[in-house]
């Protein structure tokens, strides 16, 4: 192995989103792909996805969105949320992507390019409930529900969601939250049937605020096997990516493997515990291309150490190196470069 490996599991990865969807039912699991499946790839998760039943996936974008029609088919319910230029918008329309909207410029241009298109949107419009990431404001709620209502009587909209974002940064603030997300579905509710999707919780709250999940719950890194950056492990959920290189050099007591900041491990992580046949050994450096780790006795050129995983070597989680430097979990990941190669193990 000439090159790092991010290695995958599908069968874990399979047995988390069973974990997950279990926890939350029953309300629908939307598995969230953003970050190119938050470092894994794309093809990979939806696949995996794909067979063990997913029929809502998050993309974040609607280019991301399109590449999972390509894989998913055309059966599947994709979720695109980022604010998109009318060209992307089209391609949307076509390919019968989810749209999230929060702004009623936003919603306007889509129901234009929808009219242009002879086409119909599925609309899911966004409510700020107080986080301030986009999101129509409540003062202009009222407006943005009946022009959604309009274009849907003329045949150019589906209003087929409401959503929004919480903190996640006290039970308090997302409770006053869910207070403002449950007053918008009541405007909503008024002005005509309910849409079916309705959706605030992504992954953290999703998992320990039942109380707060609609009937659709956002969840990408924990179906991952990501844990929370200073929060507890999570029953049934294991890490599906072990990243592993191999020793390249012997120096007395120490062993150099090769992987580095240049493939995107951060040289900060010195000090931190990664797996080896001989058990948990220290990191000592991170160097550009290649860095050391406490050696092992019987230690040989080419054995593989494990940076981070399931721990079965003694290694860490990626969420767990994350804690040593002040970050998340799905930075880790989402920061290996190309050069770290994806293998799929199972």
């Amino acid at each position: 192995m000439s090159r790092p490996e991010l290695r995958l599991s599908s069968s874990v990865f399979r047995a988390n989103i069973d974990a997950v969807r279990a926890r939350v039912d029953p309300s629908t699991l939307m598995l969230v792909l953003k970050d190119d499946a938050y470092g894994h790839g794309l093809s990979w998760a939806v696949d995996a996805a794909v067979h063990a039943g997913i029929e809502w996936f998050g993309s974040y974008d609607i280019r991301t969105g399109l590449s999972v029609r390509r894989i998913a088919g055309g059966d599947a319910r994709i979720f695109a949320w980022v604010t998109s230029t009318d060209e992307e918008i089209d391609h949307a329309l076509m390919q019968r992507i989810d749209l999230g909207v929060g702004t009623i410029d936003y919603l306007r241009r889509i129901i234009a390019r929808a009219e242009a298109l002879g086409r119909s949107a599925r609309v899911h419009l966004k409510i700020d409930t107080g986080l301030h990431r986009n999101g129509i404001l409540p003062e202009d709620w009222a407006v943005a529900v009946a022009e959604a209502r309009g274009a849907e009587q003329a045949g150019l909209l589906e209003f087929a969601g409401v959503w929004s974002h919480i903190a996640e940064a006290s039970d308090a603030d997302d409770d006053i939250a869910h207070e403002a997300f449950l007053d918008a579905v009541r405007v909503v509710r008024e002005s005509g049937a309910s849409p079916a999707a309705l959706h605030l919780t992504a992954s953290a709250a999703s998992w320990w605020r039942p109380e707060l999940r609609g009937t659709v719950s956002r969840i990408g890194a924990f179906c991952y096997g990501i844990r929370s950056a200073e929060g507890p492990e999570l029953d049934g959920i294991r890490p599906a990516a072990s990243l592993v290189a191999t020793v390249v050099d012997l120096d007395g007591d120490r062993v150099s493997i090769g992987i580095g900041s240049f493939d995107g491990l951060p040289s900060t992580l010195s000090g931190s515990r990664v797996g080896t046949a001989g058990g948990a050994r220290t990191l000592v450096s991170v160097g550009q291309t290649s860095s050391v780790v406490e050696g092992w006795p019987g230690a040989r050129v080419g054995d593989e150490v494990v940076v981070f995983g399931a721990g079965e070597r003694g290694e860490t989680s990626a969420t767990t190196l994350a804690e040593r430097i002040d970050t998340v979990g799905e930075e880790i990941l989402t920061r290996l470069t190309p050069r770290v190669r994806r293998v799929v193990a199972d």
